[in-house]
């Protein structure tokens, strides 16, 4: 490679990694693997050290990555939280070992090897035996406050067992069996999986709200002191007991090695034995044990030259693709499952993994029979990642996505601008839990005390299958569930048959229809006037409804003419539930033709209290500002939509003045 295209590929390298660094460290949502961000981070390194004319400061290899997300205070770090450097293989091992040895002038090193956890670094800092304050690595000289959210962690001790002054590092981490039971959580809630245990443990650790933080399943593993101010430590074994002593959760994987052929071996045994461990790591470190030695070594830009990180390579594995089932989640969505060959790979036997959805599926052009690879991402989730073309034998069979649900039988339908393929049977069984608590929801049909739990245990006794067993429910079906039952069963009750007289807009929303919220449902209820009219609409007149477009007009279609749908309103009507629209008294269209965009906090009313309000006296109330915006309501700390309807000249209203216009 010449100058000229070195220096183009290192310019190119920076872009590609300072873009995944931050999807990594900022974003928590990493786009590739480790293993293939690190090849990048080996290349341009190795480009640098042959052409170092080339180095500037904003490349990654001169400092860490991560930037402070906005809303945490910022925390200088005292003492820097480094990072590492990384090596692939042994020959770069014992070039590190022959620096330190050169350097110290000593032919026998004394190392530690420790786990490489793989997490969120952070530091800690007790002043008198007591937690004052905890911040994330960040660029490793400037990090974000989170103490708040730190506190949540259970193995990290708000009191030591003595009052010193210390600040120690530790890794934040999600362990495996914790981390696939959120994942699977997140499956069954239709909700965006977590790429790794990392990003997981990082994204949960970096909230602003420490609720959601606590929610989350995070533990610790304490591996540094970084400062002292009571104790002083002659090695790093040394104080790594002394932490222990203090209360602190340290990592449970520290080796004291002799030699670099010691260093060598517990590595092995670490690969080894790793799917062993509860907790994942994406390699092993290793470092001088000796505190005055250290100092000796020094450190460079931004890791130090008295340790290293050994990095695993990710274990891929072929095996045959069996098969391609589909199951069916709690909202309807259809998600094709491989069924392969069990095969061992990274320590445990894989013999299904998801395929996501049809794109993914033809993207990789996976058959049936095909000789696949797979590998596990972040050690936790076993993942297809490519098909060995060479051993198809011409008897692989291409997958199609089904067009019915294979649960319920009801169609089976992709729409548009959507990767996932759904059911759209209201009485399928594998969406009969969200499907209830979503009717019985406020916005709904707004059915006081029937609560998730309650439902869960309905159907866990088989007391209903479908939303319209609700309305056949007695008193003594719910008895048992409370200490003092019959109160609570007459209230369930009452509240159950109190809703059959709702407004036809709030059986709509109660029905679940794909793209359908309160204010669709408001307005076909308004223009239809009763179920039967809905039901027999065709999808011209549909799309000719105000706020509603194609893609929302074809849901609403494709849903009446389901035939479960059809059983389902039958039902309704034989049960005495109203299907009919009730027509507002009010006659006050003080606000008709004007459209309202509401921006911050309110002070009398809440966001939806003041939509109803513009609705009832014939306004409309859209979510983004335009040249068609009569009138945009802001509250305090109003943000971008303040500032758009400033710069187009739309008038801006307060509070106070929205009072005035509504007495």
């Amino acid at each position: 490679m010449n100058k000229e295209d070195a220096k183009k590929r290192i310019d190119e390298l920076k872009k590609l990694t300072a873009y995944y660094a931050k999807k990594y460290y900022d974003d928590d949502d990493p786009e590739i693997s480790d293993f293939e961000y690190d090849m990048l981070m080996v290349e341009l390194r190795n480009l640098e050290k042959e052409y170092p004319e080339f180095i500037t400061p904003d490349s990654l290899t001169q400092h860490v990555g991560g930037t402070v997300k906005e809303g945490f205070e910022k925390v200088e770090h005292e003492v820097p939280l480094q990072s590492l450097q990384d090596i692939f293989d042994f020959d770069e091992l014992y070039a590190f070992d022959e620096r330190v040895r050169k350097t110290l002038e000593k032919d026998n090193i004394k190392y530690i090897v420790e786990t490489k956890i793989d997490g969120l670094s952070c530091s800690l800092e007790y002043k008198n035996g007591l937690f004052v304050r905890g911040a994330t690595r960040g660029n490793g000289l400037v990090g974000e406050d989170i103490t708040e959210n730190l506190k949540t962690i259970k193995h990290i001790p708000q009191k030591l067992t003595e009052s010193v002054d210390i600040t120690v590092r530790g890794e934040v981490f999600i362990g495996k069996e914790e981390f696939e039971k959120m994942n699977q959580e997140r499956e069954d809630n239709e909700e965006t999986l977590f790429a790794n245990a990392r990003n997981a443990a990082a994204g949960s650790l970096r909230q602003l709200d420490s609720k959601i933080t606590a929610s989350r399943p995070l533990d610790i593993f304490i591996f540094n002191v970084q400062k002292s101010d009571t104790i002083k430590f002659t090695s790093h074994i040394e104080s790594l007991r002394y932490m222990e002593k203090l209360g602190f959760n340290v990592n449970p994987v520290k080796v004291e090695c002799n030699s670099i052929e010691d260093v060598i071996k517990e590595i092995n045994n670490i690969g080894d034995n790793r799917e062993n461990l509860s907790f994942g790591i994406d390699g092993a470190v290793i470092k001088v044990d000796d505190l005055h030695d250290r100092e000796i070594l020094g450190t460079n830009y931004k890791t130090p030259k008295w340790a290293i990180a050994y990095k695993y390579p990710p274990e891929q594995k072929e095996t045959l693709l069996k098969d391609i089932i589909c199951q069916v989640g709690r909202t309807g969505a259809i998600t094709p499952m491989a069924i392969i060959e069990p095969v061992k790979v990274a320590g445990s036997t894989i013999s299904k993994t998801t395929l996501h959805n049809e794109d993914f599926i033809k993207e990789k052009d996976l058959r049936i029979g095909d000789t696949v690879i797979i590998q596990k991402a972040g050690d936790v989730i076993p993942e297809v990642v490519g098909v060995n073309k060479s051993k198809r034998t011409g008897n692989e069979k291409i997958f199609e996505m089904p067009k019915k649900c294979p649960v319920c039988g009801a169609d089976a339908i992709r729409e548009e601008g959507e990767s996932a393929v759904r059911c759209i049977g209201i009485e399928c069984p594998a969406k009969q839990y969200r499907n209830i608590i979503h009717f019985a929801s406020r916005d709904a049909m707004n059915i006081l005390g029937l609560g998730d739990n309650i439902i869960e245990e309905l159907l866990d006794r088989e007391l209903i299958k479908n939303i319209a067993d609700l309305y056949e429910l007695k008193n003594e079906d719910f008895e048992s569930m409370k200490k003092n039952g019959k109160k609570f069963a007459q209230n369930l009750i009452d509240s159950i048959n109190s809703s059959k007289s709702n407004d036809l807009y709030r059986l709509i929303t109660g029905l679940g229809i794909r793209n359908i919220g309160v204010k669709a449902a408001k307005s076909l209820a308004k223009h239809f006037k009763n179920i039967d009219n809905l039901m027999n609409a065709e999808i011209e007149e549909l799309v000719g409804i105000d706020d509603m477009g194609e893609i929302m007009a074809k849901s609403v279609y494709n849903f009446c003419h389901e035939p479960q749908t059809v059983d389902l309103i039958e039902r309704f009507k034989k049960l005495g539930l109203n299907t009919e629209a009730i027509e507002d008294e009010n006659t006050d269209n003080r606000f008709d033709g004007m459209i309202f965009v509401l921006t911050g906090a309110l002070d009398r009313y809440s966001r939806k209290e003041a939509e109803d309000i513009i609705e009832k006296f014939g306004g409309k109330v859209s979510s983004s500002v335009s040249k068609k915006t009569t009138y945009v309501l802001a509250g305090e700390d109003s943000g971008s939509k303040l500032t758009k309807a400033q710069s187009l000249g739309v008038n801006v209203i307060t509070e106070q003045q929205f009072v005035d216009m509504i007495k």
